[in-house]
């Protein structure tokens, strides 16, 4: 089986804390989400460090998928060893069908022959179990936060594994297509009775579970039901008030700054955030006052002016 180190994956050091897991995740499912990046493989890099967050992120997974590292690591050092000291060749032994199958057991007895996938586009292998009435399979089902506001068909592909008589692993693919009900949240596990690993003569399938994940948004961040927006608001915009054409999930609205606006003060725009089975959150626009660079005379003049005019002392309030 083919090895991967989602260390590698993430760009991060194998001592890296959660927040460092977290953040290294957000920027690279930014940059290759499939619905704005322009990079060829996209959907199969989303995919790939999604599936290293799930690992990394659950303190449980992270410590079983070290173990299997540290043993992958071990084995390719005694390949190298094996091959200076002029034993078999070390490309032969890369590739040694008992070798690579004995590590596949070891990954196996750790992950219990699950791969925990993360596809925008639905293509995954769920975590198994062995319940005695067959498989229960668990999956992460990573939603865009746009199909959350309707009812949605998702076709779901996974493959259950056994083993045969002569105790091989022999996999079976699966695909359905589900109706995702609309307003689900983040975490909601959703349960598709039966569909899950056969059971033994007489007993009842297993079943399916499919565990919320949001992806995230290039411009939306999660409040629970709520969104937030950073908004960039120029100098003279946050003073004099301005109106903007802000993005929501369903489209374009136009917001009005109030004159004297402050950087960091929240605008609430009522219903414009998540759907849930009751109601449907707000969205915030929290607003950023950013500074042009001056790079020219006349402009550098302009401000020159303006603070020379102005009285106003941004640290008055640290003498009180």
């Amino acid at each position: 089986m083919n090895f991967k180190d989602y260390y590698t994956v993430l760009g991060i050091d194998p001592q890296a804390d959660d927040k460092v897991v977290k953040a290294a995740y957000k920027k690279l499912a930014v940059k290759y989400h499939p619905d704005v990046s322009k990079h060829d493989d996209a959907e199969a890099k989303f995919k790939e460090i999604g599936e290293a967050y799930a690992i990394l992120h659950n303190a449980k997974k992270r410590a079983e998928y070290d173990e299997v590292r540290q043993h992958h690591l071990n084995r390719s050092q005694n390949q190298y060893a094996n091959h200076a000291a002029g034993g078999q060749d070390w490309g032969q032994q890369q590739s040694d069908p008992q070798t690579d199958q004995e590590f596949s057991d070891f990954f196996n007895s750790i992950f219990g022959g699950r791969h925990t996938g993360f596809d925008p586009r639905g293509q995954y292998q769920g975590r198994q179990t062995q319940p005695a009435k067959g498989q229960d399979i668990e999956m992460e089902f990573p939603m865009f936060l746009e199909e959350t506001l309707a009812d949605t068909l998702k076709p779901v592909s996974f493959t259950l594994q056994q083993r045969d008589a002569d105790g091989h692993i022999v996999e079976h693919p699966k695909s359905l297509k589900v109706n995702i009900p609309a307003g689900v949240a983040n975490g909601e596990r959703i349960r598709l009775k039966g569909q899950g690993g056969p059971g033994q003569t007489k007993a009842d399938n297993g079943d399916l579970y499919l565990k919320i994940r949001f992806a995230p948004h290039p411009l939306f961040d999660v409040d629970g039901r709520d969104l937030t927006i950073v908004v960039p608001v120029a100098p003279w915009e946050a003073v004099l008030g301005t109106k903007v054409k802000l993005p929501t999930l369903t489209g374009h609205i136009q917001l009005s700054i109030p004159a004297n606006s402050q950087s960091g003060q929240r605008l609430r725009i009522k219903g414009k955030g998540l759907l849930s089975k009751k109601h449907q959150g707000d969205l915030f626009a929290l607003l950023k006052i950013v500074v042009p660079t001056v790079s020219d005379d006349t402009s550098k003049s302009l401000w020159t002016e303006l603070a020379e005019k102005n009285t106003f002392d941004p640290r008055a309030s640290w003498s009180k």
